[in-house]
């Protein structure tokens, strides 16, 4: 592919998500399999979270520079230029190759009229640099009201682990071998990794490498998933043998493997209310070599009559859907597509789930609710309000792996331990006789 061609890519893909309010997520996963080159994927997503991470300052350096604010059809011009500026500062490529590949892209564009003003435009960025913007400028300002509410000394620090390139984390299949032997595996390819006491299966790899390259990646002995992602089966343990569980809201499948990952006895039924991203989590097991343990349906966890037969299961997990303002720094544009109003909608689902699947464990059995959010709305008010009007239900404690006290809960924030954010609580369904 030639580099005007990923800068063409990476300009769709950001159009859609600036302006059209798509998902980055989606759209990379629609884009990126049409590039042939893993390096010109690479290219490419790493253009996309350049841009996604400081859009004000892209923005400050556009309103600086063009005298007059782009019209609507040219919206996809103001795409090109941020992929032209974040190819300077912060990536540092090349002055010269991204230039002329930026400008060739608005040729490829249909935009040769513009490819003048681009090369401008690109030129005076190059000489004078972007502008200097703070962190929390990307951040609307209810979610930094937010933030000041709930975290008053450390918003900052969230803003700005925000606003930085996560750490590649590894999770060991050991069911194939333990995080040491794949450690040695990693270290013979020269790939420099580090472990961590909190996390018992996670590896962090000094410097990311392709996932591909991974070695055993493809036989299922290695996946990419965050180390605070990892301790929510750790939160969990432990299990009986032979214990059912229930992940509720599976996709995309790595709680799900991780669980069976971790014990060969059990078996797992994953929900999910995405039929598309279950055949995500199917093609996930099937690489772990897992899926014969695991019962995959797509159904709305909530409306138990759709999908539950009524036998209780032994263990819920329920990583609930948030506001996902905890992976600022791996959803970047979290910021900017969510609304203060999707607030209430997402705790009134959240409050659902947590009061329909409470029936389907059995008295005994354990439950965790986990959240990618560092909103207390929808942690620890959340859980307290879910034990206030839930008498069987008693919170068990975490200890300090799983972040700071929060309620009955735990609470992780983004960039801690160069972990992402997470929330954690585990609760305990008291048996017939109040035990």
């Amino acid at each position: 592919m030639a580099g005007s061609e990923s800068r063409v890519v990476a300009t769709r893909v950001l159009d859609a998500v600036l302006h059209h309010g798509r998902s980055l997520k989606a759209e990379l996963s629609n884009a990126l399999p049409q590039v042939p080159d893993p390096r010109d994927r690479a290219l490419v997503e790493a253009i996309c979270f350049a841009v996604l991470r400081q859009p004000a300052r892209l923005d400050a350096a556009l309103k600086a520079w063009v005298p007059k604010p782009l019209p609507r059809r040219d919206l996809e011009l103001r795409a090109l230029l941020m992929v032209g500026f974040v190819q300077l500062d912060p990536m540092r490529l090349p002055s010269h190759a991204a230039v002329a590949a930026t400008v060739d892209a608005a040729r490829a564009l249909g935009r040769a009229h513009q490819a003048g003003m681009v090369n401008a435009l690109l030129r005076r960025a190059q000489r004078e640099g972007l502008p200097t913007v703070a962190a929390h400028a990307n951040w609307p300002q209810w979610l930094r009201d937010a933030l000041a509410r709930d975290w008053p000394d450390e918003v900052n620090a969230i803003i700005e682990a925000g606003a930085q390139e996560p750490p590649l984390w590894l999770r060991v299949n050991v069911q194939q071998g333990r995080r040491e032997q794949y450690h040695a595996r990693l270290q013979a390819e020269g790939i420099e990794a580090v472990d961590d006491s909190r996390a018992p299966d996670a590896l962090c790899l000094r410097t990311a490498v392709p996932v591909a390259s991974l070695p055993g990646f493809a036989q299922g002995a290695v996946s990419v998933q965050d180390a605070a992602a990892q301790l929510v089966v750790d939160a969990l343990q432990p299990l009986q043998a032979s214990s059912r569980v229930l992940d509720a809201c599976a996709a995309p499948g790595g709680k799900t493997a991780h669980l069976l990952e971790r014990d060969a006895s059990i078996t797992v039924t994953a929900l999910d209310i995405d039929e598309r991203r279950l055949s995500n989590v199917r093609k996930t097991l099937e690489r772990l070599q897992l899926h014969e343990r695991a019962r995959l349906r797509a159904a709305d966890a909530s409306a138990l009559d759709a999908w539950w037969d009524g036998t209780p299961f032994d263990a819920v997990l329920l990583d609930a859907p948030c506001s996902a303002t905890g992976i600022v720094r791996r959803q970047p544009d979290v910021l900017l597509h969510r609304r203060e109003t999707d607030l209430d909608a997402l705790q009134l689902l959240q409050a659902r789930l947590l009061d329909a699947l409470w029936r389907t464990l059995r008295p005994g059995g354990v439950f965790v609710y986990a959240t990618c959010s560092v909103l207390k709305a929808e942690n620890e008010a959340q859980v307290e309000a879910f034990l206030a009007r839930t008498p069987d239900a008693q919170a068990e404690p975490l200890d300090e792996r799983f972040g700071r006290i929060s309620g009955a809960g735990r609470q992780r924030l983004p960039g801690e331990n160069g972990y992402d954010g997470f929330f954690y609580a585990r609760l305990r369904k008291r048996d017939a006789s109040g035990g």
